[in-house]
């Protein structure tokens, strides 16, 4: 073996511990914060039902003047960057497609028209509000889709701008906000409509942002109504693929169209349909199974973290001065989008009772 062959390795393991070394402190600062945020959120639900990844995100925001200094910046990057998109790409192993399909033709065709109004909804208030078209996309995907999770995907398929961080942090918050405030008023819109028990968890699901919120306000109406809220809520989840690429394309036509697009290779979101399928398939193969389910398990639990990794690491890149000072428009804008799909969504669900 030549001196040069053995040699290569070890440049390479000494690549890799210079590039680890770089990003261990903010990788660490967000780590520390995900910890605290996971341990706190079982005390803070007793008083209000605040998950964990928004204390993560309030944690990260409070501490933005410490995590400013130039040590922190290339793991905070990171984890917004990187860990994100696969964090994001392992949502895939929660779904499943038998369950979907037992959603039923007509609830899943007013899913999709509603999803797609609001994305629109999303839009067109930006414009009108001369906001930042993306922020109007931010606004649209996280409330017709998943919140947080959605909001997140999102901003890795738009290009940087600026106030996009101020803007991501913004949306989050505000879809959780508004998501508890649906838990507890759309159960009683419900039984004002006479919705069964079976659309009642349709509806829902339809409509709230976050899924811990559809669980909460599904279960607190029966079993059958979140039986089906989470079913719905689903379907939304999965149909978070199509949905993020198609607004990267849609922003990639307009760069191109300013002589600035770059073509997004979206792997992240090909992994998470990937991983659907997978999903569905190996329970049809029992002899996978014991095999399979400690795998789902430890993934899952990679994704929950890494979701959470990452929310710290965007508090900790955004400061409160940016978010506070982004208005009454940005909250405009959200609480239309949140009207809209319910409107839609509703509307939808009563010609088809």
């Amino acid at each position: 073996m030549s001196v040069d062959s053995k040699a290569a390795p070890n440049s390479m393991m000494s690549d890799a511990f210079a590039s680890l070394r770089k990003l261990a402190p903010g990788l660490g600062f967000a780590a520390v914060i995900s910890i605290i945020a996971y341990i706190a959120a079982p005390l803070v639900a007793k008083v209000a039902p605040i998950p964990a990844i928004i204390i993560a995100l309030i944690i990260g925001v409070a501490l933005n003047p410490v995590a400013v200094r130039p040590i922190y910046q290339p793991g905070i990057t990171f984890a917004v960057k990187k860990i994100l998109r696969w964090a994001v790409a392992l949502l895939g192993l929660k779904i499943a497609l038998g369950d979907i399909y037992g959603i039923g033709l007509g609830a899943a065709l007013i899913v999709i028209v509603a999803m797609a109004a609001t994305v629109l909804a999303g839009l067109a208030m930006a414009r009108l509000l001369g906001q930042a078209e993306e922020y109007g996309a931010l606004a649209g995907v996280g409330t017709a889709v998943c919140g947080a999770s959605a909001t997140l995907a999102t901003a890795t398929a738009l290009p940087d701008y600026r106030g996009k961080e101020a803007d991501v942090v913004f949306v989050v918050v505000a879809v959780n906000a508004l998501s508890t405030v649906a838990m507890i008023a759309y159960p009683a819109i419900c039984r004002w409509l006479g919705f069964s028990d079976h659309l009642t968890g349709v509806m829902l699901g339809a409509t709230i942002h976050d899924v811990a919120q559809v669980v909460g306000a599904g279960y607190a109406v029966s079993d059958t109504a979140g039986n089906s809220a989470v079913i719905v809520k689903l379907y939304r989840v999965f149909l978070l693929l199509p949905v993020v690429m198609i607004v990267g394309w849609y922003f990639v036509r307009r760069g191109a169209a300013a002589g600035h697009a770059k073509v997004p290779v979206p792997v992240f979101a090909i992994m998470f349909l990937v991983l659907c399928v997978i999903n569905s398939v190996v329970p049809l193969a029992p002899p996978l199974m014991p095999i399979y389910a400690p795998i789902k398990s430890f993934l899952g639990e990679a994704s929950t973290w890494g979701l959470l990794l990452a929310i710290a690491a965007l508090g900790l890149g955004t400061s409160f001065g940016a978010v506070r000072a982004l208005g009454l428009r940005h909250i405009a804008t959200v609480t239309v989008t949140t009207i809209v799909i319910l409107v839609v969504a509703t509307g939808g669900l009563m010609l088809l009772r």
